[in-house]
């Protein structure tokens, strides 16, 4: 069987992007080799999907011509040691390996591999992910959008430049904890007016989940929606008259800073 799409690593993120391309009508799993050290986990995936596992990354180096790179950042080092003989200018390596630039990339993989780097985040794992794409000068066009029908079948994807990445990293790859984080406490506020906890987490839960889908299908102005919504002496012009008054939005800009400057030392 001929290897159209190979994986260096098999963990949740991977599988995710895994999903999403067998969400295609031409997929088939006999077509992608993943490398995966764990038998236990390689099991598991052949199970789940119908895919081909090997521990040795570099059966999938000689074999898939895109390949994506998911393996943890301090894993690169060692696994571009193994593979880096076996990659050309034929492959096409994704990488989403985090706070790895392409110039770390071309230095670990070769200078004539096709790269381009994605900072996905967890939501690919429910089929809402959200990707930001950036290829390097030796990427194509046809790489990108090959990379994004891909990652399209799980959610939604933008091409930006790579300077953008520590932004995306802060705003896409660590907001679905910053978002959870305020769904917890939507549901303990809940809680605290008497509701029991698991319909204070539903209620939370499907508020978010309703409001950014139906913000997404109509296309509204996040302002005009808001005072739509809080309409003058009603209960949300209550609640908004309390958030507006409090540093909301500045914690939330310091949160995105932070995590936007974690992003920028772990690359160096």
């Amino acid at each position: 069987m001929k290897t159209k799409l190979g994986f260096f690593g098999a963990g949740k993120m991977a599988e995710g992007i895994l999903a999403a391309a067998s969400l295609a009508k031409d997929f088939d799993p006999k077509s992608v080799l993943m490398a995966e050290k764990l038998p236990a986990r390689a099991k598991e995936l052949e199970k789940k999907y119908g895919v081909r596992t090997t521990p040795d990354a570099k059966d999938v180096a000689k074999d898939a011509p895109v390949i994506f790179l998911s393996v943890r950042p301090q894993d690169l080092a060692a696994l571009a040691a193994d593979v880096k003989p076996l990659l050309t200018k034929k492959t096409l390596v994704v990488s989403i390996a985090a706070g790895k630039s392409l110039a770390t990339l071309k230095k670990a993989l070769g200078k004539d591999v096709r790269l381009v780097r994605v900072m996905p985040n967890l939501a690919l794992r429910a089929k809402e992910g959200m990707c930001a794409i950036c290829p390097a000068k030796n990427a194509t066009s046809a790489d990108v959008k090959k990379v994004a029908k891909i990652l399209n079948g799980a959610g939604q994807t933008v091409v930006l430049e790579e300077k953008h990445f520590d932004a995306v990293t802060a705003l896409s790859g660590s907001g679905p904890a910053f978002f959870a984080y305020m769904e917890q406490a939507m549901a303990a506020g809940g809680e605290a007016l008497g509701l029991p906890a698991d319909a204070a987490r539903l209620l939370a839960e499907q508020t978010m989940l309703g409001t950014a889908a139906y913000l997404r299908q109509s296309g509204a102005d996040l302002e005009s929606f808001i005072s739509g919504v809080a309409t003058p002496g009603g209960t949300t012009a209550a609640g908004m008259d309390v958030m507006r008054a409090s540093d909301f939005r500045k914690v939330v800009a310091a949160t995105l800073k932070a995590a936007a400057t974690r992003s920028a030392e772990l690359g160096k």
